[in-house]
């Protein structure tokens, strides 16, 4: 099964420094219908505007994933980590016991565009921590790469099995997801095999990508379940754009 929501569907909110489409019921929007998909809490497509962002603030138990689409976010936290996260680039912070952190988009010109998920870890009581890997559009391009995948080989893990997705370009969370990033030129295709009982959230960024025969275009969001296989392809054409998109494989 296939739910499409469209982009024009999502909840919007904006304030003088800030536009977004939130996925799933998040602060003052609530909707008991809409408040997960599996482990998948949080899924925010946010816009900050040019000298804005996120004071500091607290979190607990929740594994936060951020990808820059365009711009550069700052990241501050009290357990002593400091970092610019820019396009080809994702950040990994698992709050557990809990932790603290800002966000701040320093341009005086630019907005920052990004995605911010949040995923709910497998066990509880974790140390809080950090990381951000990078790739390269190459690394991307015409095929599912995967950015984020399940800790286990560090010994500090709460995933029931450790992914074969997992590789040098990939942080790790603790839950037994993994996150790709794609970038299909017109006309290029991939495929993506879910396990028994999986299910998969797929975000398109930018372009048109067919979803086993159902086009998605540009905000659109599909969720994914009971189907074991999935066949993604670019639309083709003199004029189409490549379709860059993210994919979440899910418990």
């Amino acid at each position: 099964m296939i739910q499409t929501i469209r982009s024009d569907e999502r909840y919007h909110f904006e304030t003088d420094w800030l536009n977004t489409h939130w996925h799933f019921s998040f602060d003052h929007y609530h909707d008991p219908a809409n408040m997960s998909f599996g482990p998948l809490r949080v899924f925010n497509d946010d816009v900050i505007g040019p000298a804005g962002g996120f004071p500091t603030h607290g979190h607990r138990e929740m594994e936060i994933v951020t990808y820059v689409i365009n711009g550069a976010l700052e990241h501050h936290d009290d357990i002593g980590n400091t970092g610019i996260i820019r396009p080809g680039e994702v950040q990994r912070m698992s709050a557990g016991t809990g932790v603290r952190h800002s966000e701040f988009n320093h341009s005086k010109r630019d907005p920052v565009h990004l995605i911010q998920l949040w995923i709910l870890p497998a066990v509880r009581g974790l140390e809080p921590s950090w990381e951000q890997k990078s790739f390269s559009i190459a690394d991307r391009s015409g095929k599912l790469l995967p950015i984020a995948a399940p800790a286990g080989k560090n010994g500090n893990t709460g995933s029931p099995r450790e992914s074969s997705a997992s590789g040098p370009n990939t942080v790790e969370i603790h839950q037994d997801a993994t996150i790709y990033t794609s970038l299909l030129a017109p006309g290029q295709s991939a495929t993506h095999k879910l396990g028994e009982g999986r299910r998969a959230y797929i975000f398109v960024i930018g372009g048109n990508l067919k979803l086993n025969g159902e086009t998605l275009g540009p905000g659109d969001q599909a969720r994914v379940s009971n189907e074991r296989e999935l066949k993604l392809s670019a639309a083709a054409g003199s004029n189409a754009a490549a379709a860059d998109f993210l994919l979440l494989d899910l418990p």
